[in-house]
């Protein structure tokens, strides 16, 4: 008997007319690259080595084949879209640089997020306090994530991650490969899955573009934010400086007036005072 041979892409399960409408545009592509979300690192694990198209010979990285992370984020974005209940899905970022990005994509398609430090025993231990039951998980980095979905595999809750060349698959359902490990690959990856599921719902138009950019989703470091501050402080004082001195010059004019008004009463009292005199003198002589 022959062995049955399977397609070499996943799109081609899917039929012409839904490839076509799927399928990425110039434009995404250029967003991709743009933020070098087909940058691997040096080291490859074995299980991601399908997902990679060439290593580079100047510094041995290992590029990314953006068509299979294209697929795979179209069928993560297929999955999500079957959770009846958005609240039920949760998006986890234990590293700085997708916060943002988790709480930005949780916030447009209203699933749950967590950020920072993972509690141990949210997924097994219904004691704690932020005790959640989530039907989807999604996380952004499976090395530093780890313990989420060693909790995730106890309580049978699929997972959607997005690794790395280096990156383990174990306990991984949906492998999205791109570069984790950049403040922007990470934002324009949580951006395109979140428009993408927003498209898959018919909350938004295939035809139209999405009035959320990308850079909302991305990481702003404390030192970008000091100096955003600085720079409002800044001009607050110079509008200080001006409204002050505008204001002395007001001032000064009105205490010229008070001078010139308090010079005519010194006059006056001086008057007066030369007056009495001489009355005094005229009562003695006579």
């Amino acid at each position: 008997k022959k062995k049955k041979k399977f397609p070499k892409n996943n799109m081609s399960l899917v039929s012409k007319k839904d490839s076509k409408v799927l399928a990425p545009k110039d434009y995404d592509i250029q967003m991709l690259l743009g933020a070098e979300a087909h940058i691997g690192s040096t080291n490859c694990d074995k299980s991601m080595e399908k997902y990679m198209w060439k290593r580079r010979d100047k510094d041995g990285v290992h590029l990314i084949n953006l068509a299979k992370t294209w697929e795979k984020l179209m069928l993560a974005a297929r999955v999500i879209v079957t959770v009846t209940n958005p609240s039920d899905v949760v998006a986890i970022s234990s590293r700085p640089f997708g916060n943002r990005a988790v709480l930005k994509y949780s916030k447009y398609t209203g699933a749950k997020y967590v950020t920072g430090r993972f509690t141990p025993g949210t997924f097994t231990n219904q004691i704690q306090e932020k005790f959640m039951e989530p039907r989807l998980l999604i996380v952004s980095d499976p090395i530093s994530d780890y313990q989420p979905i060693i909790e995730a595999s106890y309580v049978n809750i699929p997972v959607i991650a997005f690794c790395d060349s280096d990156s383990p698959l174990k306990h991984v359902d949906i492998a999205i490969p791109s570069n984790n490990k950049s403040k922007s690959s990470i934002a324009i990856m949580f951006w395109l899955l979140a428009r993408e599921v927003l498209r898959l719902r018919g909350e938004l138009s295939r035809n139209s573009k999405w009035d959320v950019k990308p850079d909302l989703f991305l990481y702003r470091e404390v030192d970008e934010k000091k100096e955003g501050e600085g720079e409002e402080e800044e001009n607050k004082e110079s509008t200080t400086v001006v409204l002050s001195s505008e204001n002395y010059n007001e001032g000064s004019q009105s205490k010229g007036g008070d001078d010139e008004f308090g010079q005519d009463g010194e006059e006056n009292l001086e008057e007066e005072e030369e007056d009495a005199v001489d009355l005094s003198k005229s009562d003695q002589n006579n």
